[in-house]
Order: structure tokens, then C-alpha cells, then sequence
């Protein structure tokens, strides 16, 4: 396996809301019924705090619950139902998992799927054509930009999301965050860490 291995599963173009979305929002700014700077604040609450937060939980649920990491494995629909954050783009989830020989790291190289349910809502990185093409192309270079330092012995396993299936990352459990509880180690799951582009970090 190389590291330019990447799971396709695209069948057929998805319908696209966000692009709906983004002319309503245009139209709304610029009739004055939205105010910009209002929209990107709770951009950023559903991006950074409430989207991830789910996501997180799931995740370290996983890191302290046995029978859950099954389940989430086995039947990663049925353990996230279970948590109540399935959704729309969020019906067919696939949990893989980060281990000491392989990083997993999740692209979308035809639109921008996401796990919306657990994610909130998907950083403009994620959608850029730089992101879809060169994560496939040189994920080991890209990780590097993010911060994610791998060793060499870890090979690198790239996912692409479909409409059909979508992609989380749980990964591996820092060891000076060993011992906590459920809800100390969910602060520690950062969004990116669930998208393979980043690593678990102590809250600050």
C-alpha cells in the first residue's frame, strides 16, 4: 500500500443545497435582511464548537467504552444513532481508525462531502481544489503543512467521501490523556484530528 492509496466510491454527482445556500445567503446580505459579520460568528459557532463537539463525543466515548469502540467499528451507524447525532449527511458513516502503522486522513475529490452530523460545518480548505487534489497526490506533504508529523514507519491511508458514505477518523488517544473521563478527554478531540488532518491536543 502506498500513500497515495485512496478509496473511491463515487457513483453519480450529489445534489448540491450548498450552493443554494450560498445564493440565498448573497441575496439575503444583499437586500440588508443578513448582516455579514453576524453570519460568520455563528459560521464559527457551528464550524468550531457545536458541528465537532458531536464528533468528539463519539470519539472519546470510543477511547474509555470497549463495547462501544465494537460497535462503532462494526456498526458505526447503529453506535452514533445510538448518541442521537445521526442526520442528514450523516446516514452512512464509516469510522476508521488511526493506529502506531496508519494515519488516516479523508478527503471528498469530487464535491465536498462531509459528516455534517458530527462535524458541523466543513472548513473552506476541506472544499478547496488544493486540498481535493493534493491530499490523494502527496498526503504525507500535505499533513506536514497541517502540523502532523508522522513516523516514517506509518503509512498514510487517504478516504474519499462519497454522497453515498462519509468518512471519521477516531484517533489514537494521546497517552498523558489516559485516565481521564469521557467528558474531560472530549475537549482534547479536535475537529481536524477527525478529518485526519490534525492530532488530539490538550484543551488549553
Amino acid at each position: 500500500m502506498t500513500d497515495n492509496d485512496t478509496h473511491h466510491h463515487h457513483r453519480h454527482l450529489p445534489p448540491d443545497p450548498e450552493y443554494t445556500a450560498e445564493k440565498l445567503q448573497e441575496l439575503l446580505i444583499q437586500k440588508g435582511l443578513l448582516d455579514e459579520k453576524t453570519l460568520d460568528e455563528i459560521v464559527n459557532i457551528y464550524e468550531h464548537k457545536i458541528g465537532p463537539q458531536n464528533g468528539s463525543t463519539v470519539v472519546a466515548k470510543s477511547w474509555v467504552d470497549e463495547e462501544f469502540k465494537k460497535l462503532l467499528f462494526d456498526n458505526p451507524t447503529e453506535a452514533i444513532r445510538s448518541l442521537g447525532f445521526l442526520g442528514r449527511q450523516g446516514e452512512h458513516i464509516i469510522a476508521v481508525e488511526n493506529t502506531t502503522e496508519t494515519h488516516n486522513m479523508v478527503v471528498c475529490t469530487l464535491c465536498s462531502c462531509y459528516p455534517w452530523p458530527l462535524l458541523g460545518i466543513p472548513p473552506n480548505w476541506y472544499k478547496s481544489d488544493s486540498y481535493r487534489k493534493r491530499a490523494v497526490k502527496e498526503p504525507r506533504k500535505v499533513l506536514q503543512e497541517f502540523g502532523v508529523e508522522l513516523q516514517d514507519t506509518q503509512k498514510v491511508k487517504v478516504w474519499d467521501s462519497t454522497a453515498e458514505i462519509r468518512y471519521l477518523v477516531v484517533p489514537m488517544q494521546p497517552e498523558e490523556s489516559k485516565g481521564l473521563s469521557e467528558d474531560e478527554l472530549i475537549p482534547w478531540v479536535t475537529r481536524n484530528s477527525m478529518i485526519g488532518t490534525g492530532l488530539p491536543t490538550e484543551p488549553k
